[in-house]
């Protein structure tokens, strides 16, 4: 999939995904280990930011196919 030459566009789609990812990870890992479970009306709160670095891991992750050149 991320055969051939890897451009600039490519490295930072990686740093893109690699933040996102970490900071999916630490906001799940905070609610359900730290905080010990939420309730239904507690999770509300929590789409927002779950759903950013989800969509900045899609955004890492077309900066990535598209920064190589073949």
């Amino acid at each position: 999939m991320f055969e051939g030459e890897k451009t600039r566009i490519f490295w930072i789609g990686l740093v893109i995904l690699g933040l996102s990812s970490t900071i999916l990870f630490t906001i799940l890992w905070y609610t359900v280990v730290v905080s010990g479970g939420l309730s239904y009306w507690d999770w509300r709160y929590l789409v927002p930011p779950i759903v950013g670095p989800v969509v900045f891991i899609l955004i890492g992750l077309y900066m990535m196919k598209s920064g190589v050149k073949k």
